[in-house]
Parts: C-alpha cells; sequence; structure tokens
C-alpha cells in the first residue's frame, strides 16, 4: 500500500513551481488541477482551491547531518529558514526548518540512528555500489534473516530455485580468501563476514545465470539494510571449493565481502542513456 498527502492551495503554479525548482521534488501526476509531486518515498498533492492548508510539518529526511547540510547551504539563500540545523536530542535527529511560500512548516532531518528499511526501488537501483571498508560492527541475525528472505524471491530457469547462500565468519578463511586474488579480493577482509553465493548443477540447466541473478538480487537486498557488497569474481575454483566444503559441480558466481556501509559513495559519471542503445 501506498500514500498521499493532499493539500490545498490558493496558487497552484507558484506552489508546482517552488517545489519542483526549490526542493526538487518530481512531478509525479498531473490532474490538471491537482498535482502530485514525489522525491524519495513521499508523495505530496496540491489541489487548486480558494483556501489554504498549512497545518502540521512536511518532512524531509536525508541519509546523514552532511547530506542536511549540503542541502541547507544549496536552499537557504532561497528560502526563509527558521531554524538552522542543529541536533534535537529529544527524538535523536539533526534537523533545519523553513517555510514555503504559503507559511507551511518544513522540516529537513536525518535520523541520528539506525532506520528500518525506507529506500524506494528507484533509490536502491542508483544507490547501489561496491564497497571495500566496512564498520567494525558484527550483522545481527535478524538482519541477516531478512536479507535472504527477500533473496529467496531471485528468479530461477523454470523456478528451479537452485541457487544458495554459505556465510563465512571464520577470521582465518575469511584471510585466506582475501589473499586468492591478491588486491581484487582483499575486500573480504574488510567486513566482518563473506558470503558465497552458488548454484547446484543438478537443479538446473542455467545454474550459472541463476547463481548470477541471485547474487545480484542479495546485493541489492543487502543494501536496503545498508549493507555494502563487493563483487569478486574469478572465485569459482577447486581449491576454493574444497576449502568451504562445497561440491566441485557447483558453481560459485561470486564471494562477496559483508558489511555495514562505512561511508557512501557518490555515483561515478554515467554515459548518456543514448549510449547504451545499440
Amino acid at each position: 500500500m501506498s500514500g498521499i498527502v493532499f493539500m490545498k492551495t490558493k496558487d497552484l503554479e507558484k506552489i508546482s513551481t517552488f517545489y519542483q525548482d526549490k526542493i526538487g521534488m518530481e512531478l509525479w501526476q498531473d490532474q490538471e488541477q491537482c498535482k502530485i509531486f514525489e522525491k524519495g518515498n513521499l508523495q505530496l498533492g496540491f489541489c487548486q482551491s480558494n483556501k489554504i492548508e498549512n497545518d502540521g510539518i512536511i518532512t524531509y529526511y536525508f541519509k546523514d547531518k552532511k547530506a542536511v547540510d549540503k542541502f541547507y547551504e544549496k536552499i537557504s539563500v532561497d528560502l526563509e529558514i527558521t531554524k538552522e540545523p542543529q541536533v534535537n536530542n529529544d527524538f535523536n535527529i539533526y534537523q533545519f526548518f523553513a517555510k514555503d511560500p504559503e507559511d507551511r512548516t518544513l522540516e529537513f532531518q536525518a535520523f541520528l540512528h539506525k532506520l528500518n528499511p525506507h529506500l524506494t526501488g528507484k533509490e536502491l537501483l542508483l544507490n547501489r555500489r561496491s564497497y571495500r571498508k566496512f564498520k567494525d560492527e558484527e550483522i545481527p541475525e535478524n538482519i541477516l534473516n531478512k536479507v535472504i528472505d527477500l533473496s529467496r524471491f531471485a528468479p530461477t530457469s523454470m523456478n528451479s530455485q537452485s541457487y544458495y547462500f554459505k556465510f563465512i565468519t571464520d577470521e582465518e578463511l575469511i584471510c585466506d580468501l582475501a589473499s586468492i586474488r591478491k588486491t581484487a579480493s582483499e575486500p573480504i577482509k574488510k567486513a566482518p563476514m563473506a558470503v558465497a553465493i552458488c548454484s547446484d548443477n543438478e537443479q538446473s540447466n542455467r545454474y550459472k545465470q541463476d547463481a548470477d541473478i541471485a547474487a545480484y538480487h542479495f546485493m541489492l537486498a543487502a543494501r536496503l539494510y545498508n549493507l555494502g557488497t563487493c563483487w569478486i569474481a574469478d572465485m569459482d575454483r577447486e581449491s576454493i571449493k574444497s576449502k568451504l566444503n562445497i561440491p566441485m559441480e557447483h558453481y560459485i558466481a561470486t564471494i562477496t565481502p559483508l558489511g555495514f556501509i562505512d561511508n557512501e559513495i557518490e555515483a561515478p559519471e554515467r554515459k548518456p542513456k543514448e549510449n547504451y542503445i545499440k
């Protein structure tokens, strides 16, 4: 289920320009007298009326304090700021407040504690990165279970479900795996655990494709819980299978490090979309 918060406005055109140009929201639906805007998982609708609704607070939240400060620097020249950025100890958040053209209160904040998953599908796809450094923090079993619960919905040939995941936490074994491809596999020892994503050749005629798809599904699911991964290729080796007690006929798509993200990585520059169409 999804939802939209609607408010009445006396100047739909002015409000539309403000929320698109100043706040950076995208026009999601244009229904002439009502326009619906979207930013992340927040949807706001404004409808033309002879009255203004401006009770309550419209809150936007960011991934961290740095992102809040960056947005503050961007908009503070154009917006009426009513409260400068500061920590709110009562709710363990970092926040500042502003006003829109019709006197609605806008709050911009970052939670200073861990959150449950909140990324939209678009944000998830745009923000998956290869991480090679991680926090020195164990991953709770309930988080691992949630990641696996999502990962088991990865598609497979004829619904064979031929893939499986092998969690590796033994420090000596992790260091051994990290040394196999030198700098290429070194990230494995930077995380609290590693995960081998494999498939059983007897369960599917397309077991390699099954494992490859499952591996990327796993990486997206992990990112949803703020866990970083890194695709370490060329790990489908007999020596590794012997160390991990994996049958020689099975396939290892990747062995990825897995840990909580230490620092966010900015998206690398991408070629125009026309370059991807041949």
